[in-house]
């Protein structure tokens, strides 16, 4: 486990210095009157996610954390299964969004999640899954005016009405 969690610090600290290299090349300042340029949120999420895997180094340095101490596999029998129905979910999620939108796609993965993974009743998953991406959709549509992809054509009705509301 302590060479599984330098490896993945690593690539994760790797991954996110591409992540700003290539958002760099458009504006990661806020821009008078449109508000943040389009590489801003990739850039600076990117950037608090390499400080973070310099934690994570650090920590695994002086090992202090629990998988920094331990030389057990990385992934057991349990830990595998979730990484397959975690990736699998998530692989799901990115392959529906150009069909039903990223809000449709965060409303099925959600349903997936909190209900089938989590096991959480329905009633809590319907609020979640319907809840969230009204609220991502006003968060990122209408407050940062960035566009979101919105799948196919037939989606096109619910954004009409959702532009309505917005604008």
């Amino acid at each position: 486990m302590r060479l599984g969690e330098i490896i993945t610090a690593g690539v994760l600290a790797l991954f996110s210095i591409f992540l700003m290299y290539y958002s760099a090349q458009l504006p990661i300042g806020y821009e008078q009157g449109r508000g943040p340029g389009g590489g801003a949120w990739p850039f600076w999420l990117s950037g608090i996610m390499l400080v973070t895997t310099g934690f994570i180094a650090w920590n695994w340095y002086r090992k202090t954390s629990p998988p920094s101490q331990s030389e057990g596999p990385v992934l057991d029998s349990y830990g595998w299964k979730m990484f397959a129905q975690v990736g699998g979910g998530l692989l799901g999620f990115i392959i529906l969004i150009d069909i039903i939108s990223m809000y449709g796609a965060m409303a099925v993965f959600l349903v997936y999640y909190v209900r089938i993974l989590g096991r959480h009743s329905w009633l809590l998953t319907l609020i979640l899954a319907i809840a969230l991406p009204f609220a991502f959709f006003f968060f990122f549509e209408g407050l940062m005016r960035i566009t979101m992809p919105s799948g196919m054509s037939f989606t096109g009705p619910f954004y009409d009405i959702m532009y309505e509301i917005i604008y």
